[in-house]
């Protein structure tokens, strides 16, 4: 494993559990904000350590889309629909602002994200591992 992909892991593992950190302590509008703040960094850390990974295993990947898509093939990913969701999700937050938009995604990332996040991070892990 590169020193590289091997980084990238560490700094996914850790976002993950400060956007974990980050919906367990939300208590307002501003919290929530935050909250979305950090899932728009742990999901790019995500397709970038599993473009990385993929790489790794001589898969060459061009895009977001194409990282979770053989993610999915490779069985990293168990639920490719969730994971397109949180990359139109992040790609909302990133260019436009609305409340009623933004208070739907955080609600996403608090009951249905977090879980898949945590799921690709032990993986990547543990296929590293071997």
């Amino acid at each position: 494993m590169s020193d590289e992909l091997k980084y990238s892991i560490e700094k996914f593992r850790n976002a993950v559990k400060r956007l974990e950190e980050g919906v367990d302590e939300s208590q307002d509008q501003l919290d929530h904000d935050g909250v979305i703040q950090r899932f728009e960094f742990t999901f790019e850390l995500c397709w970038k350590t599993l473009r990385l990974f993929l790489i790794n295993e001589g898969i060459i990947i061009k895009s977001p889309r194409d990282a979770l898509v053989e993610g999915f093939r490779f069985g990293l990913i168990k639920d490719e629909k969730i994971f397109l969701d949180m990359l139109e999700d992040r790609n909302q937050t990133s260019h436009i602002y609305n409340e009623d938009i933004s208070e739907q995604i955080y609600n996403r990332i608090s009951t249905q994200y977090i879980q898949p996040l945590k799921k690709i991070s032990d993986k990547i892990k543990k296929s590293t591992a071997r």
